[in-house]
């Protein structure tokens, strides 16, 4: 009984603010309302795919699928550091890596704005070389670079934690049966850690997806992605039932690839790790 009772405060928490703000996105999305009434509309959904905002999806998905991508590649060998035997103090090096972290997400953001504006930092240091560059502020890289800046704890963190629990002596015995170093992360140590690349995946490609902030102030007001495109619904024009139907569109987006990344998971887990 005292179980249930602790358990009231966090379902209704959920209530308050997990399904109804998802139950108004959705009645949001498929009602509208004029001088006779609330009236059922699919009027919303049908504009979400029309061509042009079709094309900030694809563009949306694409960039968070690259940057997941950097992210992965930049990740796994420094959670593998981490996560190395023969490491000392590891605790601190892990805190050191997440002291970014620590602060504000618009700061960090305003902090590449002055290192890739035209008379940045970057730009600077390469022209005292005579090294001329393009524009690096306000263009796909830059959005790009932003993402894997911020995102990159979220792959390094749930990654480095599955290694860390890798038992020794698994990978002693490969080493013992004559694997070499690359045939031992081929065939067991990339096996057994990728709950935790999933985990990094879903971690990283969901706010890569559905980010605003970082497309808004290293992409330019011409750089739209989706979750600028939804702000603009809400904040802007004040289309509330178009910016609902968005959200919707993506919200099952996400739903989707996370169930991919849930079975791809478990068919891992149910294969062992040969």
């Amino acid at each position: 009984m005292k179980k249930h009772l602790l358990a009231y405060p966090y379902g209704l928490w959920i209530v308050i603010f997990t399904i109804i703000p998802l139950a108004l996105i959705v009645f949001y999305s498929v009602f509208t309302t004029d001088a006779a009434g609330i009236h059922f509309t699919l009027e919303h959904f049908k504009r979400v795919f029309e061509p042009i905002y079709l094309s900030v999806f694809l563009r949306s998905i694409k960039i968070a699928a690259i940057s997941t991508m950097v992210c992965l590649i930049l990740g796994y060998p420094m959670a593998m550091i981490l996560a190395g035997k023969n490491l000392s103090k590891k605790s601190m090096l892990v805190v050191l890596f997440v002291i970014p972290m620590w602060m504000n997400f618009l700061a960090r953001t305003y902090a590449w704005m002055t290192l890739l504006e035209k008379n940045g930092l970057i730009a600077t240091a390469l022209g005292f070389f005579g090294i001329s560059v393009p524009s690096l502020l306000y263009t796909e890289n830059a959005v790009i670079l932003g993402m894997v800046y911020n995102f990159l704890p979220f792959m390094v963190l749930p990654i480095y934690s599955v290694l860390v629990k890798i038992d020794k002596a698994v990978l002693e015995a490969a080493e013992d049966l004559g694997a070499p170093p690359m045939t031992v992360f081929r065939r067991v140590i990339f096996p057994l850690s990728l709950p935790g690349v999933s985990s990094g995946v879903i971690m990283v490609f969901m706010p890569a997806l559905t980010t605003f902030v970082i497309s808004r102030l290293l992409g330019g007001a011409h750089f739209t992605l989706i979750g600028n495109l939804i702000e603009q619904q809400f904040l802007t024009t004040r289309d509330w039932g178009f910016g609902a139907a968005l959200s919707v569109v993506l919200m099952l987006m996400i739903m989707f690839s996370m169930g991919i990344a849930m079975r791809y998971e478990k068919e891992n887990e149910g294969g062992g790790l040969w």
